[in-house]
């Protein structure tokens, strides 16, 4: 005996099931909501390589074909693909008398005008300056919204439009007037192609908000290959598809089907799961992630100017989009 009284025995502690219950829950509960925004960015990530994918396959191809057949050939196969989702989906829709001038508005602009001077300006131009060009359509967006719509543009958006602007055009000159009148012309053509691509979303969002994305795009698509077969016919007949190596091939279905069909699929998947601004952020990587790529597969020297007006032109954007 040591003299010393012993200490009671400590209470064994009582563990509730129920809190179990509810920190297990709780934990659980957590990471479920974690994983699914963890995917939906790892899809959107996925998305934003194959948008910058698209300057990169283009960039290659329009050196073996000329823009008349591309945009033709492109058109028809993402057409048909449409298509088919469209009738999987439920055939067709029916569009009101006083839309149907506005869906003919909405193809010329789509597959004429966009994808036809994207392709045309990309045989002069760089990759990555079409990216950067294309990450300026929110701003665009805001000014033909402002413009045709009556939208009120606040004090900071309006330093973003500006900055965006001044940006572009630092990108646009940066090797100035008269250094190449070819390499000028392309981001010319780029420059159109982006205003037609904003038009057509400041006028088709009426349109995608009564019958869907995947139904108003597919119409506006199909409706645009027809307009432009005109146009497209009279080359595409008289080009030596024979000449095209698979590799080439496989550069023409990437545009039509992994850019016109299964990107934008990923992009509206990802719209539908996340807010719209954290969608936005992940389409300004596209700028760098093409840039990265273009140096890395095309050889692609990266100039001051282009450095100093991305920057300013995506400040721009982001200042737009959150101001």
């Amino acid at each position: 005996m040591t003299g010393k009284t012993p200490s009671p025995p400590s209470k064994p502690q009582v563990i509730r099931p129920s809190s179990v219950r509810s920190g297990t829950l709780g934990r659980v509960r957590r990471s479920l909501e974690y994983r699914p925004a963890m995917a939906v960015y790892a899809v959107l990530l996925v998305q934003s390589l194959m948008a910058s994918g698209t300057h990169i396959v283009a960039k290659i191809i329009v050196r073996e074909v000329d823009a008349f057949t591309l945009t033709l050939v492109r058109s028809v196969i993402a057409a048909v693909a449409m298509g088919l989702i469209l009738l999987i989906r439920g055939g067709p829709i029916r569009l009101l008398r006083e839309e149907r001038k506005m869906v003919l508005l909405l193809s010329f602009l789509a597959i004429p005008v966009n994808q036809f001077l994207f392709l045309f300006g990309m045989r002069f131009t760089t990759a990555s300056n079409a990216a950067l060009l294309y990450s300026t359509t929110p701003i665009l967006v805001l000014v033909f919204s402002r413009l045709f719509l009556g939208e009120r543009l606040t004090g900071v958006k309006v330093v973003g439009v500006v900055l965006g602007f001044v940006g572009v055009i630092t990108v646009v000159f940066e090797r100035g007037v008269s250094a190449s009148m070819e390499y000028l012309l392309g981001n010319i053509l780029i420059g159109f192609a982006v205003m037609a691509w904003g038009l057509y979303t400041v006028f088709g969002r009426r349109l995608i908000i009564r019958y869907g994305a995947v139904e108003a795009s597919s119409l506006t698509l199909i409706i645009g290959t027809v307009m432009f077969i005109p146009m497209g016919i009279v080359p595409a007949l008289r080009f030596p598809f024979e000449t095209l190596s698979p590799t080439s091939w496989m550069a023409i279905l990437y545009l039509a089907l992994i850019t016109s069909v299964l990107s934008y699929f990923l992009w509206y998947f990802a719209l539908g799961r996340a807010e719209a601004g954290k969608v936005a952020l992940f389409a300004n990587l596209q700028p760098i992630l093409t840039t990265i790529l273009a140096v890395l597969l095309l050889g692609q020297e990266v100039t001051v100017a282009f450095v100093i007006g991305g920057i300013i032109a995506l400040a721009g954007v982001v200042i737009a989009q959150f101001g």
